[in-house]
């Protein structure tokens, strides 16, 4: 399919949305530009700080964050996953795992679900040292899925 072909698809599927998902998507796509900007402005440390506290993997509290949440929750949880998924693609910079995350933790919040932004590297053939984020709400997989095999969980902010 030619490029052009391709925008024109994805402008006509973006059209047939309806207003509820559409309006979703832009607020994914603002959500990560929000976060890349505060990631290109701030040190880490001090975005981080946003995120809520940094916990190993084990720390009881991300057990609490993990339990079930209610159904109409959930699919919230799935349909934020799938505007920042869907909306990465189209932003005007390469939106990695973390500026995904960092936009899906902040919707999420904005609505009151709790949700776990985990932290992760490894080593691969392709890279020495590979990090990666990932962000789930009560075991619904928001962004950053599925993971690696090879990362190793370091810590995560709940």
């Amino acid at each position: 399919m030619a490029p052009s072909r391709s925008i024109a698809h994805k402008l006509r599927t973006a059209l047939t949305l309806g207003p509820r998902r559409q309006l979703l998507v832009a607020e994914a796509a603002a959500s990560m530009l929000a976060a890349r900007l505060a990631l290109a402005i701030f040190p880490f440390r001090r975005v981080s700080k946003g995120f809520g506290a940094f916990v190993s993997p084990t720390d009881p509290r991300v057990a609490t964050q993990a339990r079930g949440i209610g159904e109409a929750q959930a699919r919230i949880a799935k349909e934020i996953g799938w505007a920042v998924r869907t909306s990465a693609p189209w932003m005007p910079f390469r939106s990695v795992c973390l500026q995904q995350a960092m936009a899906a933790q902040a919707m999420l919040r904005r609505r009151g679900i709790p949700s776990v932004m985990h932290f992760g590297a490894g080593k691969s053939d392709a890279k020495p040292i590979d990090a990666h984020a990932w962000l789930d709400a009560a075991g619904v997989k928001v962004t950053g899925y599925p993971v690696a095999p090879h990362m190793a969980e370091l810590g995560c902010f709940v």
